[in-house]
């Protein structure tokens, strides 16, 4: 069987890291991905897709990336039911993270506003789970001007200075902030 995801998207909001009681980083968060068509109004629609990240990767993803950064993801789609306080059952789609890329540089990157009070939860976790040894599954040790793989990835995909192309794309990389308010999310 065959079970191969493969997005590029913008994040919606700061991922949100965690810790299990075992000291596993996972961080879970959501891509924007824009749909190949537009819609009768001629507006492009983007889809939102629930994804989560597990260990060292977890962590380097958190560390690298904002609201509003544009990755690629490589992963499964994966299914899941627990039952909620209210004893309802709760079903759960979502993509797996096997490897990501940086697909924007980290000077664009770091210009963007980070998000107050993202993640950092610890449900009875371990805090010094960071210096275990662990294999790096993101890909993505620390992005730097000579990473050419992760800096300069996604510059052909947004419009540079003036050249006026892919100005109806919300998601292009003008050097402004996205912001994405609750209300216009589908969930």
């Amino acid at each position: 069987m065959i079970n191969s995801v493969a997005l590029t998207g913008r994040l919606t909001r700061d991922a949100e890291l965690r810790y299990t009681q075992a000291g596993a980083a996972v961080a879970s968060f959501t891509l924007a991905v824009d749909r190949n068509f537009t819609n009768a109004q001629g507006q492009r629609e983007a889809d939102f897709i629930n994804c989560v990240i597990w260990r060292k990767s977890a962590e380097n993803f958190s560390n690298f990336t904002r609201k509003g950064s544009l990755v690629g993801v490589e992963g499964r789609m994966q299914t899941r039911t627990y039952d909620n306080a209210q004893g309802q059952r709760v079903y759960v789609t979502e993509v797996v993270v096997d490897n990501f890329a940086l697909l924007e540089s980290k000077a664009t990157t770091q210009a963007r506003p980070s998000e107050p009070n993202a993640g950092g939860q610890n449900f009875g976790g371990n805090q010094g789970f960071g210096g275990q040894s662990t294999p790096n599954f993101g890909g993505a040790a620390a992005p730097s001007s000579s990473s050419s793989a992760h800096s300069n990835a996604g510059q052909g995909n947004a419009p540079q200075s003036g050249d006026g192309a892919g100005n109806n794309d919300p998601f292009a990389n003008n050097g402004q902030p996205i912001d994405i308010s609750d209300d216009d999310l589908p969930f």
